[in-house]
């Protein structure tokens, strides 16, 4: 017994093996979420506008993500031994009380799962094995990464490392990302490189190919349907193209063209800039894309009670966007003020697409500008403006009018220029203001956030925010609207943290 009491304070009283038997745990893990009460009291979805081109504040809705990671070989600070991870993210958009999905674990998925191992086989390179998503950085006033590339693609990737270059090449499947349950394989192969001359400089580039094989049999593989004589791409937009066939040919149904078999191909590619570290700029991000998006696949047309499966890789393949985004820090009065300004233009077009208004053909302009004050460490003013507009460049896309829905053919697209309205160019402009408390201290970005908003948005577009009007000639004769509405007031108590 006095044995043992004396091994007890022997080794209760070395420090040395105290600390040895304190070991940092493997396993870690951090997250975000935001959660929001947005009371509308003009039927809106209690969201300020549309979406986050006139800025991600009040414009989006909750959010949650939780990121764990595990090491399974113990990185050793300093040297070129293996080490190895395991990492994976949950999130999702939901919260009870908080959207009209209230918080259903099916609104949450594994959006990443991934192994890194570092100095296999080559020392001061990471390999990652599973999902490959990489981006230069973000527009946090957008919450939007232009420059990202792999997102899309479960595959192997190799990222060499020194103090001023990052090169990664990687590649992969896209498959289950682009077709889902129609699943074929999208081939994948991406990469980038980012040099950082100094404190004050940094340039990449990068870019991703994806090629889908046509495979003789498969049904989900790349395919198009031959447009018979007569039948045009309106009739595809109007999803009327059996319709128009059998118009042209009656009694033909069994000869409607078959598909034929080819291959798909799409690419992306990135650029950024970064400078900074200057008396009151503190950095500024400059990110731009230039993608074609992959063809689709095909949609099903009911007629006479038979489905047609129309292929339509031939006329979704030119579809083209341009993306520029820039985000500018600021100190404007040192431990009082800081501002961050943002710029994002977008220029999308079709060449499939002559005659029909839609997302595919318009370009559009966005400045956001957002100052905070600091009363004391914690207790902070925000104040925040927007402006942006969005072409329509095929015609008319937007109402500006309650009663516009009869400017257009039964509130529909009409046989002219298959347009919906009597608007093709969307203005608006946002205001948020309010109070934030902000535990942790000075910093537009600081979290956590507990804020008291109130928002404002003009725009010329009538019900411009998600909402539950009157969308058809039927549920315009039911549900009266007689008045324009043009303004948008909403009051927000919202929280939001990274930990």
């Amino acid at each position: 017994m006095m044995f043992g009491l004396g091994l007890w304070v022997a080794f209760s009283g070395s420090p040395q093996l105290a600390q040895a038997e304190i070991q940092p745990s493997r396993f870690s893990v951090g997250g975000y979420f935001r959660i929001m009460t947005r009371p509308d009291f003009q039927g809106g979805d209690s969201r300020l506008g549309f979406w986050n081109l006139y800025g991600r504040l009040l414009n989006e809705g909750p959010w949650g993500a939780l990121e764990m990671k595990l090491d399974m070989v113990r990185p050793t600070p300093g040297t070129n031994q293996v080490w190895a991870s395991v990492h994976a993210k949950i999130e999702g958009g939901s919260f009870n009380n908080a959207d009209q999905r209230k918080g259903k674990l099916s609104e949450y998925g594994i959006t990443q799962l991934y192994v890194k191992m570092g100095n296999v086989l080559l020392d001061r390179v990471t390999w990652q094995l599973g999902t490959l998503d990489s981006y230069f950085g973000e527009l946090g006033l957008y919450d939007m990464r232009p420059a990202q590339i792999l997102f899309e693609t479960l595959g192997l990737s190799a990222r060499f490392q020194t103090k001023s270059v990052d090169l990664l090449l990687g590649f992969g499947d896209s498959g289950y990302f682009v077709r889902g349950e129609d699943y074929s394989t999208v081939l994948t192969v991406g990469g980038s490189i980012r040099w950082r001359a100094n404190k004050h400089f940094e340039l990449g580039v990068g870019g991703q190919f994806l090629y889908e094989p046509g495979v003789q049999g498969n049904r989900f593989a790349p395919h198009y349907t031959p447009m018979p004589d007569g039948v045009t791409y309106e009739d595809y937009v109007r999803k009327e193209v059996v319709t128009r066939y059998l118009d042209n040919n009656p009694n033909q149904e069994d000869l409607f063209p078959k598909p034929v078999v080819t291959d798909a191909l799409s690419y992306k590619a990135i650029g950024y800039i970064g400078f900074g570290n200057f008396g009151f700029l503190r950095w500024n991000n400059l990110f731009f894309n230039f993608q074609r998006r992959h063809p689709e696949s095909s949609y099903t047309e009911s007629v006479d009670g038979k489905d047609y499966r129309i292929y339509v890789k031939e006329l979704t393949d030119d579809r083209y966007e341009f993306n520029l985004g820039n985000e500018m820090h600021l100190t404007l009065v040192d431990g009082v003020l800081d501002a961050v300004w943002g710029v994002l233009v977008g220029f999308h077009f079709n060449d499939d697409n002559s005659i029909a208004a839609g997302d595919d053909n318009r370009l559009f302009y966005s400045t956001v500008l957002r100052l905070q004050a600091y009363v004391t460490p914690t207790v902070h003013i925000l104040a925040e403006s927007s402006l942006a507009q969005e072409r329509s460049l095929k015609g008319n896309l937007w109402r500006a009018h309650y009663d516009s829905i009869f400017q257009s053919s039964q509130g529909q697209a009409n046989t002219r220029g298959l347009e919906y309205g009597d608007l093709d160019t969307r203005n608006t402009w946002q205001l948020k203001t309010g109070l934030v408390l902000n535990p942790s201290g000075m910093g537009i970005f600081s979290r956590p956030s507990i804020r008291l908003l109130f928002g404002l948005q003009y725009s010329n577009m009538h019900n411009a925010f998600g909402n539950s009007f009157a969308e058809t000639l039927a549920e315009f004769s039911e549900f009266k609207e007689e008045k324009d509405r043009h303004w948008h007031p909403m009051l927000a108590l919202e929280a939001e943290a990274w930990f």
